[in-house]
Formats: C-alpha cells, structure tokens, sequence
C-alpha cells in the first residue's frame, strides 16, 4: 500500500513509496523527501489515449486454485473463521447512490475444514440479511455485531454453496492505526454519492459476507449494476460492459486466487484509456470524468511492468489495471491497483511501488497479518531500486536515511515482525525489512539476489505464507545459516550490526 507522506519529527523526514492505502503522520510510513510526481525518466510512454474497454470471455473458475489452510490470525484473531475456506465468491451488487443502498446477493462456494455444528462470517451490521441458503435450503442466521452466524451444522473436506441476499447503508470500519492518511477502512461513499474501497487488514465485510482473514484466498466473479453513465470497476478481467435507460452492468472476473483485502471495488464517473507494456500486457486506466490532473505519470505502470519483469519475473496475473478513487493513498488490490489523487500517490515511484506488490502481496500473501512486512520489505527495496534507476533518488540516500530513522521506528511501533496491534501500517513494516533485504542483495549480488527472490514467488504462487517459510527458503537456496540474521532484523529490539553470515 502506499501513502501521503508526513513527517513525525526531524529523524522521520523520510519519504514512504510503499503501503498499501495510506498516507503519513506519525503511525504511518514517513516519506524520503521525493521530487514532485513527473515521469520516470527514460519511460517515454506516451499518453493513453481515451478508449473503448475490451470485453473478455468468461471461463469456468478452477476452483482448486483457491483452496486454502485458513488460521486464526494472531494480530486480529476477532476477524475471520479458520472453519472455512472460501473457494469463490460470486457477488451480485446494485448501487443507489440516492438513498445510499446496497443491494446484494452473494453466492460463497466454501470447504469446511472441519465437522462443526455451525460456522461464520464476517458482514458489517448496518447490512440486513434478507435470506440465506445452504446448497439451496433455508438456514438460519444469528448475528453478533460484524459476525454472521450459519446455524447448520458442516462436514470436513465437504464442499457447499450458501447464499446470503443482504441489502443497507454500508459503513466502513474503524482501522486499527493511528496512521494520518486513513482512519476507517472498507467501503467509502463521497458526498456525490460514488464509492471506493480499501480495507487492509480487514473491512471488505462493510460490503459483502466473507472470511476476512488472509490466510484464506478465493476467486472472484463480481457484477455490479450502477447508475446510468456510471460504470462499476472491480478486480480482475472485464466480461460484461452494458448500459441502458436503466443504469450500466458490469461483470468482472478474478481467475487467480486473491485474499479478501486485495479485492476492490469503485462504482463513479469513469473514463477508460490504455496502453501497453513491451511485454504485451495491456493495462487500463479508469479515471473520474473530468479529472484535470495529468495522468502521464500513472501512465507509467504499462513500461513499469517492463521493469520489474527484469528483477521477478513476468507479471503473474492475466489482467491490470488502475482506477482512480477520491482517497489520500494507494493500494495494491490484485490486478486492478486503487489509486488517491495526490500529487505523492500519482508519482511513478508509488505507481511502481503497487505493482511490485502484485508479486510480492498478492501473487504470494501473508498467511498472518503478523508478516506484513513480507509484503512491504521487498516492495519497499525495489521502489527504492526503481527511484535510483529512474533518477527520481539515490538509493544510496533512501537507504541512508531509512536506517537513520530503524531504531526510533522499533521503539515507536515495535519490531516488523511483532509490532503493536493498533499501529498497523507503520513505517517499521517498510523500512526496516527493505534494509534487510538489501544486506542480503549487497552480499549475494543482483543476479543470485533476484534468482531466489524469483524462486520464492514460482515456489508459492497463488499461496499465503508465512515468515518461517520464507527463511527456510533463503536458507535452503544460498546454504547459509540466516536464523539469527532474519529475527534480528524482524522480531529484535534493536537494529542488527551490518552483515550476513557466510556459508
């Protein structure tokens, strides 16, 4: 995710390009003083012109892909039933933006993970459930404020189908942090009536029933019924674009497994352009109708694809796009990146930062919200490595001034890896882990660096993992003892000595 900048005092005048969805104050990743957003050199990438969505095929969802080991998570251990395992979500959702309505209807195919009299949801209060259905029979349903209770009872390894029809005022939720460029996650509406969403850790339950934990990925057909002119955008490949007197239809589909925090969903005014990567992989644009702010910067991400497929690999998704919300920050929902308007969130830098995180985030996800440094460590050092190739900042510099700043971060936040609950998205999870990871490219060079940091994403793909998983990894690959190594710098109180044990 990424965020505002915004400085805590002299040590942290640091410049974040990294978040997902957030901005800066004290609690939040602090900015290494960054140039105003123009195009990363040496890009060259034209304009996208304004264009006409292409319209894909729907294909019949490999339900396999998402099949998952969901675990309490230690850090919100309230949100989320390891019971299930959610293998698809079809959604089904009408917005009126006059009375602030949301109509849905759900249909969760899920696998119990266990013989239980009952099992869980998680759906924000102020939405109503109508009726549910467990594979096509009346259930019933209790609720205890965001839990949605199933009465009936599940066999383990034994798959079904429930759907939920639920309509209300979404509201989002209060975020755990006292980060300054966001407060409330989930589903947002404007005073005109449009909507955004973002919701790491947890809030996708503000708008439809789901097991917000993500641990547990699943894959996504979302259709959404909007205004007319205005037109719905969510993850995933576009295959349905329709539009009559009575509003547009949109359907969209997400073929590779995503957890519940990656998924997105904004319903406004949209303009559509494209353009395409080397590579060709198309990527579009979904703007707010007459934005005025220039979009050459953003526009970068088709030839930032580019880039990053030299450092991991080619792009692990079938699909991307961006769309542009009324919020403060950005953030890395998997293959449709939700954007701010600021000036900071539309440089190139934070454009590269959201979509390394399509490797690291979201083709391979933490299993606990306690390795979210997983997600942001290595997405931090590439945006650093991107700044210094694009000569937008040394990296030289932000390396400097992130380890000037390690300490105070880990007495204010605690360390990456064991950090305080209620200071979720603090710089100590971006910073702190990009250092690390560049001792270990300082000491094994570029080339073995990024062959086993290509290895962990082949190795995983389409997973969550967890912090043990990644060390035995690098262990395993470079033949080093790097136990000690990788707890001094995620889970020590105070910031590790130079250096990385030999072999």
């Amino acid at each position: 995710m990424t965020r505002r900048p915004a400085r805590a005092g002299v040590a942290l005048a640091l410049v974040l390009t990294a978040a997902a969805g957030c901005s800066s104050e004290a609690g939040g990743p602090t900015r290494l003083e960054t140039p105003t957003a123009s195009a990363a050199p040496g890009d060259d990438e034209s304009v996208a012109p304004a264009s006409a969505p292409v319209v894909g095929d729907r294909v019949e969802p490999d339900l396999d892909l998402a099949r998952s080991t969901p675990v309490e998570d230690s850090v919100y251990p309230a949100v989320g039933d390891p019971r299930v395992d959610a293998l698809h979500y079809d959604l089904d959702l009408t917005w009126e933006p006059g009375p602030e309505r949301l109509t849905g209807t759900a249909v969760i195919t899920f696998r119990a993970t266990r013989t239980a009299p009952r099992f869980q949801l998680d759906l924000g209060r102020p939405l109503r459930v109508l009726r549910a259905t467990l594979d096509g029979e009346p259930v019933d349903v209790a609720r205890r404020g965001k839990d949605l209770v199933l009465r009936a009872p599940v066999e383990q390894d034994r798959q079904y189908e429930l759907t939920v029809d639920y309509v209300g005022t979404p509201a989002p939720t209060p975020a755990p942090t006292t980060r300054g460029d966001f407060s409330q996650t989930g589903f947002t509406i404007t005073d005109t009536g449009e909507v955004w969403t973002m919701q790491e850790p947890y809030g996708a339950f503000t708008w439809y029933p789901v097991n917000d934990q993500p641990s547990d990925k699943a894959l996504y057909d979302i259709t959404v019924h909007a205004p007319r002119q205005w037109t719905g955008i969510a993850n995933g490949v576009l295959t349905e674009l329709t539009s009559d007197e009575g509003g547009t239809t949109t359907s969209w589909q997400l073929i590779e497994p995503a957890s519940s925090y990656l998924v997105t969903v904004a319903i406004g005014d949209y303009t559509h352009s494209s353009n395409t990567s080397a590579g060709g992989l198309r990527v579009d644009y979904w703007t707010p109708r007459g934005l005025t702010r220039p979009l050459d910067s953003i526009q970068t991400a088709a030839a930032t694809v580019d880039w990053i497929e030299t450092k991991l690999g080619d792009y692990p998704f079938s699909s991307l796009g961006l769309v542009v919300t009324d919020s403060m920050s950005a953030m890395e929902t998997q293959t449709m990146v939700t954007l701010g308007t600021n000036d900071y969130v539309f440089s190139p830098q934070v454009v590269a930062h959201e979509i390394v995180h399509q490797w690291y985030g979201d083709q391979v996800s933490p299993s606990d919200w306690r390795d979210v440094w997983l997600n942001e460590g290595m997405t931090m050092l590439l945006q650093w490595i991107y700044e210094d190739e694009h000569d937008i900042r040394p990296l030289k510099q932000n390396l400097g001034s992130a380890r000037a700043v390690d300490q105070q971060l880990r007495d204010q936040y605690g360390p990456p890896g064991a950090y305080d609950p209620q200071q979720f998205g603090g710089s100590n999870i971006y910073y702190t882990p990009a250092l690390m990871w560049n001792e270990l490219r300082t000491d094994l060079g570029d080339d073995e660096f990024y062959r086993i940091a290509r290895s962990w994403l082949a190795e995983n793909d389409n997973t969550s993992a967890s912090r043990e998983q990644v060390y035995d990894h690098w262990e395993a690959e470079t033949g080093r003892e790097l136990s000690a190594f990788f707890d001094g710098w995620i889970t020590g109180d105070r910031t590790p000595d130079p250096g990385v044990p030999k072999a």
